[in-house]
């Protein structure tokens, strides 16, 4: 496989790791998921990896029913770790070096998270999953992805999602919508086209970090989303 990129940032949900489950990890579905990572790992691209927690814990369900909203945040950020600590052991378990960095600090369970750390072991040929968030509630795991993109240094984000890019309305309830191929961080903002959060796409947009939107469920995996072979959306700037 031809590498277009050498760092990369994925961003894995929780919902991914869930598979046909409604609560937590479904084994085959991490399996999959790790074994896709694997492939490009060898290939010799730098992957880094933000994970979700939703297939664990949502705060954002427990805030609108009346919870307090921070601690319900902080206890989706453990949801995100759990879920960095199992796709890291599935990686380990395929030959593929995984160190896990925790945003929130918990030395006996991950390293803590510098931009600096978290380099060098990419540069070490180390897969590096990212695992609580920000360390500070109110943001989202897009918006992480996003910014450790950025202090990473990465070429993109790439988003897996339920559908195969950006489209101008849900496509599962508007037959007429329409996919993107490119489309601008700013239109996607102004659109209110929400596959990511708007802060993630204005950080992303403030910062030139373009991302590709593709379904997690394409058969040409994630080595078919770099080699450009997977229908998908790109939101920034075209590749020269």
């Amino acid at each position: 496989m031809a590498n277009a990129y050498k760092r990369i940032l994925l961003k894995v949900s929780g919902e991914a790791l869930s598979g046909d489950q409604s609560f937590g990890i479904q084994p085959e579905f991490l399996a999959g998921v790790a074994e896709q990572i694997a492939e490009v790992a060898r290939s010799g691209v730098q992957v880094a990896i933000v994970t979700g927690g939703g297939n664990i814990f949502r705060g954002m369900a427990v805030a609108a029913n009346g919870g307090d909203r921070v601690t319900a945040d902080m206890m989706g950020t453990l949801g995100t770790v759990i879920n960095a600590l199992a796709l890291s052991g599935a990686l380990v378990t395929r030959g593929i070096k995984s160190k896990v960095f925790s945003a929130t600090t918990m030395p006996s369970v991950a390293d803590t998270y510098t931009a600096r750390a978290a380099k060098a072991a990419l540069e070490d040929g180390y897969v590096v999953v990212l695992g609580g968030g920000i360390g500070n509630p109110f943001f989202t795991t897009d918006t992480a992805a996003a910014l450790r993109a950025i202090e990473l240094e990465c070429d993109i984000v790439l988003k897996g999602t339920n559908v195969d890019g950006v489209y101008s309305a849900d496509p599962k309830k508007d037959p007429k919508a329409t996919r993107y191929e490119q489309i601008s961080h700013e239109d996607v903002i102004s659109q209110n086209l929400r596959v990511m959060d708007t802060a993630a796409f204005a950080l992303a947009r403030d910062n030139n970090m373009p991302i590709i939107v593709y379904s997690l469920d394409d058969k040409e995996g994630l080595s078919g989303v770099l080699a450009g072979r997977v229908r998908s959306t790109r939101v920034g700037n075209p590749r020269k």
